[in-house]
């Protein structure tokens, strides 16, 4: 019922992919009964005159079966590759909306796993397994009527047997449950492996860590095995325990048979066509613990899907939110407390106001709660306590859309898609033309690169940006910034990851991309902030000090000051030492 959403579009498609299963199953009792005649009229009595259409009229069904196992096959390929389709989109869409402290807690492993191999462990793989249940179910049913109508009595003998055989079945899920949740989470940090082995490989060469991540890998890889071994332990047994019961049944078949035909009770066709029915029930039966194993393992992927399903994002919009259709007087952070762990506090009774078309720059030791405050303006995270307003609305009144258009982010690392530059820019603003592309790439310093590349805009820069340079990712990003024109602008150490050359470049760049904007700067190196409008130094979640550079610059001791007077000498001893080394 958790997946009738997803099968309601092509509910009849499913449900008769899984009917046809019926007289697959069911044509199987044919041949058994086709038997009792051939035997009693052509092997027994030895008469000539015996039906000569019956060896035709089995292949006939045979045919029919086939015909049916085709069309049943492809009915099922189509609906559960619809089904997997409609799981992975419904997934993929929850996904987007979680909260940015979601992918703080998760990594690429549980994306992967959770959010689509088990899309295909309950759709697909589950729909096929229980089309492939459905036509063993009604191939026992049918052959266990064939018993009754050939000799009641054998079939009390197959039916306590039959009991006895898939008696076992039942405490498949409470045997697998356990194993199958440990399998997902090491199949996770596999994964989580492989990503980490493709997105760090520089890193893994610089610190000669091959050998580490070969010793994790190897370790995640010999405990998954283990993890099978265990679950093999605790299933493989039914296969033998069923093939043991069949044995005797088939043994005790066999022997009252016998005395049955010396009792002149039943014919010899009788007990063939009874004999072929229960071999033919039995083999199915025998297969069933494969499939039971595989539509318990479906189940579980279900309710692992539902969990997911079930969380709520914490970022939520109210019903009758505002629309911000524009800024025009100030950003205010009220009396804000903020924590991402429980009784941690990140920001503690932070007051600042930023007025409209002024920048301020954040500044302070590491950890003291800068990138927090730029993460709370565009709502990645929700305050605990206070308000974050803009021209004294409460973000959380207005919609999540209409706030972060107004918004525009450049970060230290930017993330690029894999795509062309062209396609890069254009996230900026979509429907952009061509006049706005070019003079967001002449604002952003990158014509010049543009021009020497063969396929210029066009030009594909590999995932997440892997052929451009660490300038040419900024510029970039900063063009993509340029086209969304956003009244507020975030830089969130733009510059800070570059060589000096690179960063010259790019800080031109924004500095065109700040005119006419309200800006927030987040720089460690003071040196590019001090032209700011107003600095706000930070220190474990606190405003310290607010002013001007050359107001903080006047405070006796004061904490900016301290700051930049000690990157102040630093930066004089690096330039001595390169005019040392020069001489």
């Amino acid at each position: 019922m958790r997946m009738w959403p997803f099968v309601k579009p092509f509910w009849f498609v499913a449900l008769l992919s899984l009917l046809i299963g019926i007289p697959i199953g069911a044509l199987d009792a044919t041949i058994a009964l086709f038997l009792k005649p051939y035997t009693d009229l052509v092997i027994v009595s030895n008469n000539a005159q015996a039906p000569w259409y019956l060896p035709f009229l089995i292949v006939g069904f045979t045919i029919v079966q086939g015909i049916l196992i085709y069309v049943s096959s492809y009915l099922t390929s189509y609906a559960g590759g619809r089904l997997t389709c409609g799981v992975k989109e419904a997934l993929y869409k929850k996904l987007i909306q979680l909260d940015t402290s979601y992918y703080d807690k998760q990594n690429t492993g549980v994306i992967l796993v959770r959010f689509s191999g088990d899309a295909d462990l309950a759709s697909s793989g589950l729909l096929a397994n229980l089309k492939s249940l459905v036509t063993k179910v009604c191939s026992t049913l049918a052959l266990l009527c064939v018993l009754l109508y050939t000799s009641w009595k054998l079939a009390i003998i197959a039916i306590v047997v039959l009991g006895v055989t898939v008696a076992p079945l039942t405490m498949v899920r409470r045997l697998l449950k356990k194993i199958i949740k440990r399998s997902i989470e090491i199949s996770q940090k596999i994964s989580m492996n492989y990503n980490e082995t493709y997105a760090g490989n520089k890193t893994i060469r610089a610190y000669n860590l091959q050998e580490n991540q070969e010793i994790s890998f190897i370790k995640h890889l010999r405990e998954i095995f283990s993890l099978n071994m265990k679950s093999t332990r605790r299933t493989a047994w039914i296969s033998p325990f069923m093939h043991f019961t069949v044995s005797i049944g088939v043994s005790l078949t066999i022997a009252y048979g016998s005395w049955l035909i010396v009792q002149n009770e039943m014919t010899a066709g009788d007990f063939v066509a009874f004999l072929a029915a229960l071999l033919m029930m039995y083999t199915p039966i025998k297969a069933l613990g494969g499939t039971i194993v595989n539509i318990q393992t479906g189940f579980l992927a279900i309710e692992r899907i539902y969990e997911i399903f079930q969380m709520e994002p914490s970022i939520t919009e109210k019903e009758d939110c505002r629309t911000l259709t524009a800024f025009n007087k100030e950003i205010a952070f009220n009396h804000v407390y903020f924590e991402y762990n429980e009784n941690m506090p990140v920001l503690k009774d932070l007051c600042l106001t930023i007025e409209k078309n002024q920048s301020v720059a954040l500044v302070g030791n590491s950890g003291g709660g800068k990138s927090t405050i730029i993460s709370l303006l565009p709502r990645f995270y929700d305050v605990k306590e206070g308000s974050v307003t803009i021209d004294g609305i409460d973000i959380r009144d207005l919609s999540l859309q209409s706030l972060r258009d107004q918004i525009s982010i450049v970060f230290q690392d930017n993330f690029l898609f894999n795509g062309s530059i062209r396609e890069n820019i254009l996230f900026g603003k979509k429907e952009a033309t061509e006049e706005q592309i070019v003079m967001a790439v002449k604002s952003a310093y990158l014509e010049d690169f543009i021009a020497e590349l063969p396929d210029g805009l066009d030009t594909q820069i590999g995932e997440r940006g892997a052929l451009l340079s660490g300038g040419q990712k900024q510029r970039v990003a900063i063009a993509r910034a340029f086209l969304r024109n956003a009244p507020i602008l975030i830089l969130d150490e733009a510059t800070s990851a570059l060589d000096n050359k690179s960063e010259a470049i790019v800080q031109q760049a924004i500095e065109n991309l700040m005119e006419n904007k309200t800006v927030i700067i987040i720089a460690h190196r003071l040196s590019t902030i001090k032209n700011a409008d107003k600095i706000a130094f930070i220190q474990e979640g606190e405003l310290i000090e607010f002013g001007t550079h050359e107001e903080l610059m006047e405070i006796p001791n004061g904490f900016y000051k301290n700051l930049y007077q000690l990157q102040f000498k630093t930066q004089e001893k690096e330039e001595a030492n390169t005019a040392a080394q020069c001489v």
